[in-house]
């Protein structure tokens, strides 16, 4: 069979969800409690008080546990793959400490410090039984292996040299681009030119949401971890929490003659290539073209972060997966928040280059240190700033973990799926307490939820054995439709969702089709939808109009060109244009040999005043009622609905259906209700004839 992987929006990539080890009311919590900054080892289960939401429980459970020394237990076999090192650290007596280095905001000199100290301390303080992973953007919690002794963490660490906040080149391509784009020329009479600063401030915002792109994805996927408490030791500068900026939208014009210097994104120019007589969308020059434009959407979408925002978020998040933060400044005590060649510069001090006065200089490092001291209050952890004790810090922060309490109850709350807080409170006078400060509850429907295993996928009689041959393949599968997936996480202008397939020709050829969701945010009196398909070589190959309605926020645009075209990689280029000003955005596009690649997905519910709607944002909310349509050669065979490891999800009905559009082509659809799940990534499975589509996405309340 082949496999067609729809790449939907999840932004971030979640584990999979944990089951209660006794009923589904029952409740671990994990206590620390300590006095004048050190752990109370003598508590018993009736010197603790558990409330749930404002009802008092009863405690059930009661366990001290004191983490042995990293002597004891030495020589225990290790964890080799990320399977198994998420099935040890569910042993509640293991503590779990994920080491998140933050290269973008670390200086190289301090790496090379801060790397020793971190394999001293924690090669002496980690005890047998607790593990750490070492992560770092842009990588994602699921590609974190987690090792008992910290070998593999000091053999990862080993590259002293990590930190690249002050490296004099860019770190990647993108940075190249913005430098290319923005090279702040100074004009033929001398005056400063109109894009100055625009590169680096731009290099710097991108470091930054890239970093808050990883934390966000570690809080969510850690919450799936285990139940009890996970450490997080954040080795970083700090952030400058970036905010809109006017400015950064500035028009840049020519300061001697005021003339335009660039020309907002408004899709591709189209005109005659005098090389070859062919139509093309910039000719020559259309890298060039290519690259500004991306610059200029990027410019918008810079100028328009709020990290102020996603800090509290990540706090939030922090605190509904029981994660402790403690961020270490590897700087120790300093006085400036830039050295002498400012950050995201290329070649030392140059035209980009904006010099700081002392006042910003003060203001910076007050920005970090704030946002590593509410990112540790906020989730009960602690800040190492400010100090060049660094090993002493560390010391205290692995002492502060190294005795705690079990306590577990059976909750009189409902099984509703909701948040339930939790407050722990210690009778004896004097004694300071951080636990678990709340779990999400299952729902009722959850106990009746058959997980069945997944059939065989099968061939036609006498046909090879295709790549589907059983769980692990259809595993597989789910896990790519979702690993693929986007960061559609944050709220764009133009969000752009194309499915691509095929339709009967004339003479029985099939013909290729593109259809290409476009979605803006705001309900506006209408917007014009325009659709440009190009190949490798950037040469238009068809292109087509469309409207979204007045009161509607998207619609499809159908690209069925009249030839055949060769299986490969494409990209759709589209513009939205509303009374307000227009959008521009590309996205690349798989045109599959015989088979669809990619699926649309179409709304219904509150949102869309419980009219269909077709969304390129396939973040969704259980009030919604979703249908997913992939173009198929055949009728639907079967669908249901899967988790995110490829598990039937048997309580939750899907109804298939096989329909026709006028022009022949035929559809494969599955529709469900959103209701009974939670929160999480899913898969539609849609078997038609020997094609199977996983089409993933997430619901997010």
């Amino acid at each position: 069979m082949a496999i067609a992987a729809a790449v939907v929006i999840a932004a971030q990539d979640q584990l999979p969800i944990p089951t209660f080890r006794t009923e589904a009311n029952y409740v671990r919590v994990d206590v620390f409690p300590t006095k004048d900054g050190a752990p109370v080892l003598d508590l018993n289960a009736e010197d603790f008080e558990v409330v749930e939401d404002r009802a008092p429980q009863k405690i059930e459970q009661f366990e001290h546990v004191v983490i042995r020394t990293a002597a004891v237990g030495a020589g225990r076999p290790e964890p080799n793959t990320v399977a198994e090192s998420l099935k040890a650290i569910q042993d509640p007596r293991a503590r779990v400490f994920v080491l998140f280095l933050d290269p973008a905001h670390v200086e190289q000199g301090t790496s090379r410090t801060i790397s020793r100290t971190l394999v001293n301390v924690l090669n002496r303080l980690i005890g047998a039984d607790d593990y750490i992973g070492l992560m770092a953007p842009p990588m994602r919690l699921s590609d974190v292996t987690f090792a008992r002794k910290t070998v593999a963490m000091e053999r990862l660490v080993a590259n002293d040299w990590w930190g690249k906040r002050d490296s004099t080149l860019p770190l990647d391509d993108v940075e190249n681009m913005y430098v290319y784009c923005y090279p702040a020329t100074p004009s033929k009479s001398g005056k400063d030119a109109p894009d100055k600063g625009l590169a680096q401030e731009m290099i710097l915002r991108r470091r930054e949401e890239q970093t808050f792109d990883a934390l966000e994805n570690l809080v969510v996927s850690i919450r799936n971890l285990r139940e009890e408490r996970k450490a997080v030791l954040a080795i970083t500068d700090g952030w400058l929490l970036y905010r809109s900026n006017s400015s950064l939208v500035r028009p840049l014009v020519d300061p001697d003659t005021g003339a335009p210097l660039v020309q907002p994104p408004m899709g591709p120019a189209i005109g005659i290539d005098p090389r070859n007589g062919k139509l093309t969308t910039g000719g020559p020059n259309e890298a060039g073209a290519s690259a500004m434009s991306k610059c200029e959407l990027d410019r918008q979408h810079y100028a328009n972060i709020d990290h102020e925002t996603r800090l509290r978020t990540i706090i939030e998040q922090a605190n509904r997966s029981n994660t402790a933060f403690y961020p270490v400044d590897p700087r120790g005590l300093t006085v400036f928040d830039e050295g002498i060649v400012p950050s995201g510069q290329v070649g030392g001090v140059g035209p980009l280059a904006r010099p700081l006065g002392l006042e910003e200089e003060n203001n910076r490092l007050r920005l970090r240190a704030d946002g590593l001291r509410r990112l540790a209050e906020g989730t009960d952890g602690a800040a190492v700033i400010g100090t060049n004790n660094i090993r002493q810090a560390l010391q205290r922060i692995v002492d502060d973990l190294s005795s705690y309490y079990l306590l577990g109850y059976y909750s009189t709350g409902k099984l509703d799926g909701k948040f339930h807080s939790i407050n722990v409170r210690v009778k004896r006078p004097g004694i300071s307490v951080r636990a678990r400060r709340g779990y999400q509850a299952l729902r009722a429907s959850d106990l009746a939820r058959a997980i069945v295993p997944a059939a065989p996928a099968t061939t036609a009689p006498g046909a090879p054995a295709g790549p589907l041959t059983g769980d692990a393949a259809i595993a597989a599968a789910a896990s790519s439709a979702v690993s693929k997936v986007v960061n559609n996480a944050r709220d764009l202008p133009l969000r752009v969702y194309v499915t691509s397939g095929w339709r009967p020709g004339p003479n029985g050829q099939p013909l290729p089709s593109f259809w290409t969701v476009g979605e803006i945010v705001d309900r506006i009196p209408g917007a014009d939808l325009d659709a440009v398909l190009l190949n490798e070589a950037g040469d238009i190959v068809s292109q087509a109009k469309g409207r979204i309605a007045p009161g509607t926020t998207s619609a499809i645009v159908r690209i069925a060109p009249d030839t055949a075209l060769a299986p490969g990689d494409y990209t759709m280029r589209v513009r939205s244009q509303a009374p307000g000003g227009s959008e521009t955005m590309s996205m690349p596009v798989k045109l599959t040999a015989s088979a669809a690649s990619g699926a649309v997905f179409i709304r219904r519910g509150l949102s869309t005043a419980n009219k269909e709607q077709p969304t390129a944002d396939l973040r969704f909310r259980r009030s919604d009622r979703v249908r997913v349509e992939v173009p198929s050669s055949a009728d639907v065979t079967s669908a249901r609905l899967l988790d995110r490891t490829g598990k039937p999800i048997a309580a939750i009905p899907v109804t298939p259906n096989t329909r026709t559009d006028a022009d022949g082509t035929k559809w494969a659809t599955a529709e469900l209700l959103l209701a009974p799940l939670g929160p999480g990534d899913y898969v539609v499975e849609v078997v038609a004839g020997e094609t199977r589509t996983m089409a993933a996405f997430r619901i997010v309340l």
